[in-house]
């Protein structure tokens, strides 16, 4: 693993007060991907997110823990266009599940 050089940024952005969005986005393996974004610079950055494999096992990455040997927070702005809104609600009974 290299080290994440964008812990800095992310922190600052999760600690902000600036309005979170909530997102999920499923791929062609039956995962589930779901993130929480703060928008900067005119593009959502993800600030959290939670990945559920086929085999239903969750992952969390977050400026606390940015990558592992099996993924990592993304690096570039989420593509909006391509994930479904979701309520925040549902992404913390999520993110929470993984405690």
């Amino acid at each position: 693993m290299h080290p994440d050089l964008r812990r800095s940024l992310v922190k600052e952005l999760s600690e902000s007060e600036r309005p979170r969005r909530y997102w999920r986005g499923d791929d062609e393996r039956g995962g589930v991907w779901l993130f929480e974004s703060v928008e900067g610079d005119g593009e959502h950055w993800a600030i959290r997110q939670a990945e559920i494999d086929g085999a239903r096992r969750l992952r969390r990455y977050w400026w606390r823990h940015p990558q592992d040997e099996h993924g990592f927070l993304t690096d570039q702005p989420l593509d909006i266009w391509d994930l479904t809104e979701i309520d925040g609600a549902a992404f913390e009974a999520v993110w929470t599940a993984g405690e």
